[in-house]
């Protein structure tokens, strides 16, 4: 959920909107198709190789920002602000001063008036959202203390602690993500997070969107920066006079966002580095054309990066699927953005038969993936790496994306190899304990003793037999 393109970590001030009306041109958004039969393993791995790391030039970039936000803290969020964009100057008010920097803090009585402006149908779906969120969430929380009696004397565990301050990060700036909002601050307060600093920059023309304030109204957030980008991170991870820094910093963005997460890790933690939004539909002859074209096109509509693969399970569903989006296309409202993201990172993959595609799908390993098959259920066992998966007709992704409860916050870049979805386990720690007595300790000094001493490491050895001399 990254369709932004510029430093701050959404879209420049001047910029030119993407979305366009109007007819395509001849081939534009046209997908490329591959089969499988016969494909060597080097040229399926390069169909699936990618990353949701960044490039060496954005991390360059972003390293100078955040290194300018530790250097001159908020003199460089107000510079950067005005530079890159993001920068609130609607709360620069009428008595001001001539020349007053844009406030980087949102008074929390200003999120509280947001929300009780929120218009009564919006207001009602994001209390959906935030109670679906929590159902799903609270299985989640973390028993508060794990022990086992390993032998006499000797009883090993684990305590949960949750993070004491966690940053959120929120994109803005073209779009708006009140639920990106209850997608991060939802989980975080069932853990037990004690504070959460909210950043997302202003749209160009200097407002934040009333939806995304009004939600942190109804989430009682008490601290909103009105940063955005890189130096939000920056400024999250490190602290200004006005920005306390905090211990993990969750939430999407676009490559400079996420070149600076990783530019600050070791300092704070963070949940995942976040690529181009990706879309996987896996579908058979039951398949609904027009259902999969429009979750294609749903997911393909975040950016001209955005990836949207169809693996389809002969040549005549890739067909028909092919047409409906060739037919659908013209009259989305986000033409511009689909046809650069469906003629970039759009893909056909025609399989061998479901094995075959399922195959691909797990090498693939795709953020949002879509089972339109006959049986779609009973497959899943067979679904090893995918960031949140979509069984049946009615489950859009679409849905996941705002009010099933689950969460959207998903590893990009085949990182659902290794990591779910942002999860309450995110939001605090374990912390292992000991507890061990004379006895305990005796019926393991002989061994600590031998392999110390094969480590080469003499004074363990030491410190367990200090406590048996007389």
């Amino acid at each position: 959920m990254a369709p932004d393109t510029t430093p701050t970590g959404e879209a420049a001030p001047g910029a030119a909107p993407m979305a366009r009306l109007g007819s395509l041109e001849a081939g534009e958004g046209r997908l490329r198709r591959v089969g499988l039969r016969g494909l060597s393993e080097e040229d399926r791995e390069a169909l699936v190789r990618r990353s949701a790391g960044t490039g060496a030039d954005v991390r360059r970039q972003a390293r100078e920002v955040v290194d300018a936000v530790r250097a001159r803290g908020d003199e460089a969020l107000h510079e950067l602000g005005a530079r890159l964009g993001g920068a609130w100057t609607d709360g620069i008010t009428d008595g001001s001063p001539a020349g007053t920097a844009a406030p980087l803090r949102v008074p929390a009585a200003r999120l509280r008036a947001e929300a009780d402006a929120l218009p009564p149908g919006l207001r009602d779906a994001l209390l959906l959202m935030a109670r679906n969120i929590e159902a799903f969430h609270r299985v989640q929380v973390p028993a508060p203390a794990q022990w086992v009696d390993i032998s006499p004397g000797i009883r090993v565990g684990r305590v949960w602690r949750p993070l004491d301050r966690v940053g959120v990060y929120v994109p803005g700036g073209e779009a708006a993500y009140p639920s990106s909002l209850l997608m991060c601050v939802v989980p975080a307060r069932l853990a037990g997070v004690g504070a959460i600093a909210v950043a997302s920059p202003a749209g160009r023309d200097g407002r934040l969107s009333p939806a995304l304030l009004g939600a942190a109204g109804l989430l009682r957030i008490e601290e909103f920066y009105a940063v955005g980008g890189a130096q939000a991170i920056g400024a999250l991870a490190l602290g200004t006079a006005t920005v306390r820094a905090v211990d993990a910093i969750v939430g999407p963005g676009n490559a400079w966002v996420t070149a600076a997460k990783l530019e600050v890790l070791g300092e704070v933690g963070i949940d995942m580095p976040a690529g181009p939004s990706e879309v996987m539909v896996l579908a058979d002859g039951s398949a609904d054309p027009a259902h999969v074209a429009a979750d294609l096109l749903s997911q393909a509509e975040h950016g001209p990066d955005s990836a949207a693969v169809l693996v389809a399970t002969d040549a005549l569903v890739a067909d028909r699927v092919e047409f409906e989006i060739a037919r659908r296309l013209p009259h989305e409202p986000r033409l511009g953005f689909l046809a650069a993201s469906l003629g970039s990172a759009g893909l056909i993959v025609v399989a061998d038969g479901i094995d075959d595609g399922i195959d691909f799908v797990n090498q693939y390993a795709p953020e949002h993936l879509s089972v339109a098959v006959e049986g779609a259920a009973d497959l899943l066992p067979r679904i090893r790496h995918a960031g949140s998966v979509f069984l049946g007709t009615y489950a859009p992704e679409s849905a996941g994306d705002y009010a099933t409860g689950s969460n959207h916050v998903l590893p990009t870049g085949r990182l659902a190899r290794a990591r779910g979805p942002l999860a309450v386990e995110d939001f605090g720690h374990w912390m292992q304990a000991q507890l061990v007595d004379r006895e305990g300790l005796a019926s393991i000094a002989s061994a600590v003793g031998i392999v110390a001493d094969a480590e080469g490491l003499v004074a363990h050895r030491h410190a367990i037999e200090a406590r048996f001399e007389s």
